[in-house]
């Protein structure tokens, strides 16, 4: 089976970012994947291949709320920080996982980082 080329570039530009970003426990990586209707984001800790914190836009605080996918992409984030600053996070280096910083992936980020998070 033949992958779309949308696919195959998003994966190529994947690798391209893998090879240069890596998380530690101290500074992990915040990952973000992105379907048709929702965004999942992960702090991940690169050197033991553990995830720290998650969060999603299926979380039922989340899911119940009125309001675009943009909108609710903040969310995720800020729910991400919160987690992030519970387990003394401050910091992490941002993985858009192929997408462009643009959108929803970019209202991740700004949540996040109105949590308290920097990147």
């Amino acid at each position: 089976m033949k992958l779309h080329p949308k696919v195959v570039r998003r994966q190529k530009l994947r690798w391209r970012i893998r090879s240069r970003v890596s998380g530690t426990a101290t500074k992990p990586r915040l990952s973000v994947f992105r379907s048709n209707k929702d965004i999942y984001v992960q702090l991940i800790d690169d050197t033991t291949g553990t995830t720290l914190a998650a969060a999603n836009s299926r979380q039922k605080d989340i899911a119940g709320q009125q309001g675009t996918k943009s909108e609710k992409s903040v969310l995720v984030g800020k729910a991400l920080a919160a987690k992030a600053v519970e387990l003394g996070i401050e910091k992490c280096v941002f993985d858009r996982g192929g997408y462009l910083y643009h959108g929803r992936v970019k209202s991740v980020a700004d949540g996040a980082r109105e949590g308290g998070l920097k990147f």
